[in-house]
C-alpha cells in the first residue's frame, strides 16, 4: 500500500503529529496530486493558536500547488481555462469544492455550498484524510475548480494564488470600477500587498495602504501603493488626495475593529466598503444605519471566492508577477518534517509567508 506523510493537527498546544496515511487511488472524478509546496496562511495560524475553531483531527494548509500524479476514470480533462489536464501538470485549485446544485451554488455562492469540502479545514475520515496542504499528497474531490499553472510562475508566487490572490480578486470585483479612483486598504500583509498590486494594475489614481508596521508599509510601496500611512496619518492624507470627499473604495483586510472604525470615517458618499479580514472572533463595532442610508454607502462582505476569481488570480500573476516582488514574500521554506519550526517562524510579523515543501 502506498502512503503519504502528513502533519496532523489535533488541538492547540499539542505538537503536530507526523504520520504516514494511506494514499488514495482516485475514482470517478477524483484527482490525486503530489504537493509541491504549501504556504502558511493567517487562518492556519489562527487555528493553530486556538483563535478559530476547526474540526479535528485535520490536515491544515490550503495555499497549495501540486503536480497531478493520478486521475480517476471520470476526472476532468480540462481546467477552468479550457487547458488540457494531464498527469505531471502543475496545478492549483479552489479552496472550496462545491456541488453545483444546492441552494447557494444555484445563487452564485459556490464558496458557501451546503455540501462543501474545504481544503485544509476538513476532519479526517476514511478515504478522505488527505485534504490539506501539509502532506505529501492531496486528494481533489469532485467539484474542485482546477487551474493549470504556467511554467513561468514560480512556486513561491503560485502557492498563495488559491487563497490571498483569489480572495483579493473577489474583493476588488466587489469594490467596483477602480480606473482613476481613490482606493484605501487596511493591512499590509499578503492580502494588502496583493490588493495594492491589483489596484495599481486596475488603474487606480491613488492606492493608500494603512498599517502600523513601518517595514510592511515600506514593502507596500514596492507593490504599487502611492501612499503608505499609519492610522493617525490617514485623515490628513485622505483630505489631501480626495479633496475632503473620501475614498471611492475601502478594503478592510486586517480584521481589526479599529481599522473598520478608521475606514468608516473616510468613505465618500456613494462609496464602497469591502470587509475581508474579519474571519476570527473580535469585539462588535458600532454602525449607524442612518449614515449608510444618507451617504448612499455599499458594504460587501467577502469570504473565500468563486472559481472565476481563482482563474482571474492566476491570470493576474501570469501577466504581472514580474512587476512586483511577490517571489520575495516567502521568507523561508521548510521540509514537512520541520513543520513545527515553520509555524514558529510564521508568528514573526516581519515575515509575510513561510512555506512548507514536502521532500
Amino acid at each position: 500500500m502506498s502512503t503519504s506523510l502528513a502533519a496532523i493537527f489535533h488541538e492547540t498546544g499539542r505538537e503536530l503529529e507526523l504520520r504516514q496515511l494511506a494514499r488514495p487511488e482516485p475514482t470517478g472524478e477524483e484527482v490525486v496530486v503530489r504537493v509541491l509546496g504549501c504556504t502558511l496562511c493567517g487562518s492556519d495560524l489562527h487555528t493553530f493558536d486556538g483563535r478559530r475553531a476547526t474540526p479535528v483531527p485535520t490536515i491544515l494548509g490550503h495555499e497549495i500547488v501540486g503536480e497531478i500524479s493520478s486521475l480517476g476514470d471520470a476526472a476532468p480533462t480540462h481546467d477552468l481555462a479550457g487547458h488540457d489536464l494531464r498527469i505531471g501538470d502543475r496545478v492549483t485549485w479552489s479552496i472550496v469544492a462545491s456541488c453545483g446544485a444546492c441552494f447557494f451554488c444555484r445563487r452564485g455562492l459556490p464558496q458557501k455550498c451546503l455540501a462543501a469540502v474545504k481544503y485544509g479545514h476538513e476532519q479526517l475520515r476514511p478515504q478522505r484524510e488527505l485534504l490539506g496542504g501539509l502532506a505529501e499528497h492531496c486528494l481533489l474531490v469532485p467539484g474542485t475548480a482546477i487551474v493549470r499553472l504556467p511554467d513561468e510562475i514560480p512556486l513561491s508566487v503560485a502557492c498563495p494564488a488559491s487563497c490571498a490572490t483569489a480572495t483579493i480578486a473577489a474583493a476588488l470585483a466587489a469594490a467596483g470600477e477602480l480606473q482613476d479612483r481613490n482606493v484605501c486598504l487596511f493591512g499590509a500583509g499578503l492580502l494588502g500587498l496583493t490588493a495594492c498590486a491589483m489596484s495599481h494594475v486596475a488603474g487606480a489614481a491613488n492606492v493608500v495602504c494603512v498599517d502600523v508596521n513601518e517595514n510592511r508599509l515600506a514593502t507596500a510601496r514596492r507593490f504599487g501603493a502611492t501612499h503608505t500611512v499609519t492610522p493617525d496619518e490617514l485623515p490628513d492624507v485622505s483630505a489631501a488626495i480626495t479633496e475632503n470627499h473620501g475614498f471611492d473604495a475601502i478594503l478592510e483586510l486586517s480584521g481589526n475593529p479599529a481599522a473598520y472604525e478608521s475606514g468608516w470615517r473616510v468613505i465618500r458618499r456613494g462609496g464602497t466598503l469591502v470587509l475581508v479580514g474579519s474571519v476570527f472572533p473580535a469585539p462588535p463595532v458600532a454602525m449607524s444605519l442612518e449614515e449608510i442610508v444618507r451617504r448612499n454607502l455599499t458594504i460587501h462582505g467577502i469570504h473565500n471566492y468563486a472559481p472565476h476569481d481563482l482563474l482571474k488570480a492566476v491570470e493576474f500573476l501570469t501577466q504581472h508577477h514580474d512587476a512586483f516582488p511577490f517571489a520575495e514574500l516567502i521568507s523561508e521554506w521548510f521540509p514537512l518534517e520541520a513543520v513545527a519550526e515553520a509555524f514558529k517562524q510564521s508568528h514573526d510579523p516581519s515575515k509575510i509567508r513561510i512555506g512548507v515543501r514536502p521532500g
